[in-house]
């Protein structure tokens, strides 16, 4: 299956290994929908805490107004889901054993009427290129 919009994303279970380009085009059409947000929250589903609070830390570094407190103080076992919100800065992360692997980012918005919008499975890397 061709990946060239993040549409194409929705129906994997896993995130897809993304060449340079696929990353480059993705990573513009995601930018768009962030910047005409509200807020996000984001999923991390991944093999260990560790892993997952490495890729949360790439989306803080990549966007200066995205932060997260508190992250030296998460762990679980075993692989995890994580999830980050943006409008409150708090995280979670819990042991669940059955996900697949990779960044859900949910666009959010103030108003009711705009539903949320969500793209991925995107790869735990995809933000530290």
């Amino acid at each position: 299956m061709a990946i060239n919009k993040l549409v194409d994303l929705n129906s994997l279970r896993n995130a897809p290994q993304l060449s340079n380009s696929q990353v480059k085009k993705l990573l513009e059409e995601l930018e768009a929908n962030i910047l005409d947000a509200d807020w996000i929250t984001i999923g991390i589903m991944a093999p260990c805490d560790i892993k997952a609070i490495e890729a949360l830390k790439s989306i803080s570094k990549k966007y200066s107004s995205i932060k997260f407190g508190n992250l030296d103080s998460l762990h679980a076992d075993g692989s995890v889901f994580l999830k980050g919100n943006q409008k409150t800065g708090n995280v979670f992360v819990r042991s669940e054993n059955g996900l697949g692997e990779g960044i859900l980012i949910t666009c959010q918005y103030d108003q009711d009427a705009v539903n949320s919008n969500t793209f991925g499975p995107l790869p735990l890397d995809f933000f530290s290129n």
